[in-house]
C-alpha cells in the first residue's frame, strides 16, 4: 500500500489494522488546493475532488469510500457505519472489517486509535478547539475496553515554530500563564507556542492510553509535502484513514 507521497503509520498496530495518512502530492487539483486535496467543502473544483478520491481508492486499494464527516471541531465521536452519507462528527470507529475512518487536515493533529486484538479502530480530528473540548476523551470512551490496551498514532500537523496563540487557547487547554504547562512556551508580546502534539500525548496518557507513536511531521513548515490552512489561507487537505481488514480466519 504505497502513493505519491503517502506515508504509512510506523505504530505497532495488529496486521488487520491498515492505515495511511496522504500527502498533498499526486493529485489533479488546481491552486491553491494543488494537487492532491480531498475536501469537498474548499472551494475546489468538484470533479478535481471525485478524481482525487477516486486515486485514493484505486491506489490504497480500499475497501470501499471512506466514509467523509463533516467535522465542526467538537467532540462528537461517530460509529460506523452511521446511517447517514456524511455524519457531522469530529471522529469515527469501527468494528466491521471493510469501513473506513478518516478524517481531513491542514494543521490540526489526526489520530489514529486501535485495539491490541485488531477489532476496532478510530480516526479523530483533534484541533485545539477539539483537544479542549475532549474528543480524544471521547474517542478512547467510544472504543470501550481498557485504554491501556490501546494504541494510538500521531499523524502531521503545525508544530509549535507555527502555531502561536493567544493566552486563551493555553487556559482553553488547561494550563495558566501562572504555572507554564510542558506543552507550551512563551513568544513574543504576551504570544505563545503550543505544541499540540505534547497536548495530545498528555491528554491520552491522562485517559489511560500509554501506547502513541508518531508527531513530528510538521505541516506549517513543509509546503511542498502538507497543507497548512494557518500558512496559505485557502488550501486543501489530507486525509488520514484506518479501516479493518477481514479476519484471515
Amino acid at each position: 500500500m504505497s502513493g505519491p507521497g503517502w506515508i504509512v503509520p510506523d505504530w505497532p498496530a495488529p496486521p488487520r489494522v491498515a492505515a495511511l495518512a496522504t500527502t498533498r502530492q499526486g493529485g489533479v487539483s488546481a491552486p491553491p488546493c494543488h494537487t492532491f486535496n480531498l475536501a469537498a467543502h474548499v472551494g475546489d473544483d468538484p470533479a478535481a475532488v471525485a478524481e482525487n478520491r477516486a486515486r485514493l481508492r484505486a491506489v490504497a486499494v480500499l475497501p470501499t469510500e471512506p466514509v467523509w464527516l463533516r467535522q465542526v471541531h467538537g467532540a462528537r465521536i461517530v460509529r460506523l457505519p452511521a446511517g447517514v452519507a456524511t455524519p457531522e462528527a469530529d471522529g469515527s470507529w469501527t468494528d466491521r472489517p471493510g469501513v473506513v475512518c478518516a478524517v481531513l487536515t491542514a494543521d490540526c493533529v489526526p489520530v489514529l486509535l486501535c485495539d491490541r486484538a485488531g477489532t476496532r479502530v478510530a480516526a479523530v480530528h483533534a484541533g485545539w478547539r477539539g483537544l479542549a473540548a475532549g474528543v480524544l476523551e471521547a474517542a478512547v470512551a467510544a472504543l470501550g475496553g481498557r485504554a491501556a490496551g490501546l494504541i494510538a498514532w500521531l499523524g502531521p500537523a503545525i508544530g509549535p515554530a507555527g502555531f502561536e496563540v493567544g493566552p486563551e487557547v493555553v487556559r482553553a487547554l488547561g494550563g495558566s500563564e501562572a504555572a507554564t504547562p510542558a506543552w507550551a512556551w512563551r513568544a513574543e508580546g504576551g504570544r505563545w507556542r503550543v505544541d499540540l502534539w505534547a497536548v495530545a500525548r498528555a491528554r491520552l496518557a491522562a485517559a489511560g492510553v500509554v501506547h502513541v507513536s508518531g508527531g513530528g511531521l510538521c505541516t506549517w513548515s513543509d509546503p511542498a509535502r502538507f497543507y497548512s490552512y494557518r500558512r496559505d489561507g485557502s488550501t486543501g487537505r489530507m486525509a488520514t484513514l484506518v479501516w479493518l481488514r477481514p479476519d484471515p480466519s
